[in-house]
């Protein structure tokens, strides 16, 4: 049961799941068990919520519904893109990233190392900003795969994923972006950002957990190789008996994401900058993370105007001399549920956003991480 006196401010980890969305899947559960690939009425029936929440989840990044892969979340539709680039394309394929990625990106890109796999980490600036320049920078003739986050999970950084996806499509470089904090957050549109591969996860958009897609441009399935085989399923990219009730409550929290869009992203931002403000202004030698609100962000996601360089519900502050481990205690006694960085790295002292920005002298300790919603 969830104490609704708390004040839950952790969205970048997991979100809860809306009523519709609940509503949603108990009814799958109960009239839609049939397998999708069965020809039978119940299988019928199972293929049409299937296709319909395909058709949800495309709609609101601006995809055809054919070019949605369903996978088992953000983690496995990262994998799929990066593992699937480097193994079509064979040894000594070329792989160039960020030091900022989630560790769904670099773990892969590690595990791609060990195997002979080349791979190229692409520094940021002291908001955690990648420059376009220094990622073609690093094209050689034998990259295969750009992969660079269109939103950062702990600093909130927009990276200017449309242009590093102009420039390296020109040299026939696929190009992935782990939008996994993007999508629901900010206009996310896959023709805009021109990019190749995107993904992104049900339970960030108040949808269940396991469950999440890869957006595939069309064309681009042939450069992906699976990672497991048995069967014809999500274009035999992503064989196996589809999770119906995780799909359809990833489609219903898809469709609410983009009805409500707008209206929340605005909502948030404001509260977004007060809570900036205040935190600045009460507690000396407080530093924000990450780039400052009103920057400049529309470039970064495909020309959207009205958006600054900061997503609308981040707020991440360091404070002098104070143990982000005691604070997130004392939060938690009081009500409020904050973190220091992304599930993955719970029990660490650094989430791995800090480590570069911490070069740049823009972050002395452990941050603490507050991420804003609609819902308290």
């Amino acid at each position: 049961m969830r104490d609704t006196g708390r004040i839950y401010l952790d969205h970048a980890a997991t979100t809860p799941v809306l009523p519709e969305v609940a509503r949603a899947m108990h009814e799958a559960l109960l009239e839609g068990f049939g397998n999708p690939s069965s020809v039978h009425r119940e299988g019928r029936r199972a293929r049409a919520a299937v296709e319909r929440a395909r058709r949800q989840a495309a709609a609101l990044i601006g995809a055809d519904p054919e070019e949605i892969i369903f996978t088992g979340g953000g983690t496995e539709a990262d994998n799929l893109a990066i593992q699937g680039a480097a193994r079509e394309a064979g040894a000594g394929a070329h792989i160039v990233t960020t030091a900022v990625e989630h560790h769904a990106v670099l773990d892969a890109c590690e595990a791609l190392e060990s195997e002979g796999y080349r791979v190229t980490v692409v520094p940021v600036d002291g908001d955690g900003r990648v420059d376009p320049d220094d990622v073609l920078a690093a094209l050689t003739p034998d990259t295969v795969l750009v992969s660079v986050m269109l939103a950062n999970n702990e600093v909130g950084t927009i990276q200017p994923v449309a242009e590093i996806a102009r420039r390296a499509r020109e040299r026939g470089v696929l190009v992935h972006t782990d939008a996994v904090q993007a999508v629901g957050q900010i206009p996310v549109d896959v023709n805009e950002l021109g990019i190749d591969l995107l993904s992104f996860s049900s339970h960030k958009i108040y949808g269940p957990k396991g469950v999440g897609a890869l957006y595939v441009r069309r064309g681009v399935r042939g450069r992906l190789k699976p990672l497991v085989y048995g069967g014809g399923q999500e274009r035999r990219l992503r064989p196996g008996t589809e999770n119906v009730p995780g799909i359809v409550g990833f489609g219903a929290a898809c469709e609410i994401a983009a009805r409500d869009l707008a209206a929340r992203a605005g909502q948030e931002r404001r509260w977004r900058d007060r809570l900036i403000q205040g935190l600045l202004e009460a507690i000396p030698g407080a530093l924000l993370n990450g780039p400052a609100p009103g920057q400049d962000g529309a470039a970064a996601a495909g020309g959207v105007p009205g958006l600054d360089g900061r997503l609308s519900n981040n707020v991440n502050v360091s404070i002098p001399d104070v143990a982000v481990d005691v604070l997130l205690a004392q939060l938690d006694l009081e009500g409020v549920a904050a973190s220091s960085g992304s599930g993955r790295t719970a029990g660490s002292v650094r989430p791995v956003s800090y480590t570069p920005l911490r070069a740049h002298q823009t972050v002395p300790d452990p941050a603490c991480r507050l991420l804003l919603s609609k819902k308290k």
